[in-house]
């Protein structure tokens, strides 16, 4: 249990934000745990150290609550992604950085990428909706700044901008199941530089 919630538990009212942070970061621990469809909303709010009928003061049910906390991870990682791309304006260096972002955001430990890229919900209109939003959103920004400095037409940087984000995304995802022999910083710098170079310019045919 948080230190939010031991003092939640002693009577200490908490600001709405604050309660809201606690509620969304118990829910994260418990679906990250258990799935959404073994999920509970007895073992969210005990988990938080909240009554139920606190609980539901803030999110009607299971599911607006697993929504607003995708949501908020999806907020995440697009920030990641338009930070990256605003760190530099070097387009050398901007490659790596928005790549680093789509690891560091798999490799967080509270298992936020899960729900985004591996959502049990993906049935449900609203889930489906936040998890494309991850990719549009992120996919937009990426345009935008190739649109602006490479001078390419708006169709091409986009699909640019598809293959960088579907590129990072997987290869994290693939990184962080199989990383032990491979450090973050070389996983990123080699995905980055298939991205920058091409298969061809970047690993060429050794001769023999």
């Amino acid at each position: 249990m948080t230190d939010i919630a031991r003092l939640q538990q002693r009577g200490v009212r908490l600001p709405r934000t604050e309660r809201r942070a606690q509620l969304l970061a118990a829910a994260q621990r418990v679906f990250a745990a258990n799935g959404y469809h073994a999920a509970a909303m007895d073992e969210i709010a005990e988990e938080a150290g909240v009554s139920k009928p606190v609980l539901y003061q803030h999110f009607p049910g299971k599911l607006d609550l697993y929504i607003a906390l995708l949501e908020s991870h999806v907020d995440e990682l697009v920030r990641r992604v338009k930070d990256a791309l605003d760190s530099t304006t070097e387009n050398r260096q901007r490659v790596p950085a928005t790549v680093g972002a789509f690891f560091d955001f798999v490799n967080n430990d509270a298992g936020a990428f899960r729900m985004v890229f591996e959502s049990d919900l993906r049935g449900e209109p609203s889930v489906q909706e936040a998890v494309d939003r991850a990719t549009s959103a992120s996919v937009d920004a990426i345009t935008e700044t190739i649109t602006a400095d490479a001078g390419l037409d708006e169709d091409k940087a986009r699909l640019l901008a598809v293959g960088l984000v579907g590129m990072s995304q997987v290869s994290a995802r693939f990184w962080l199941a199989h990383h032990q022999s491979m450090s973050r910083e070389e996983a990123v710098a080699l995905t980055a530089n298939l991205a920058w170079r091409g298969i061809g310019g970047g690993f060429p045919l050794k001769d023999g």
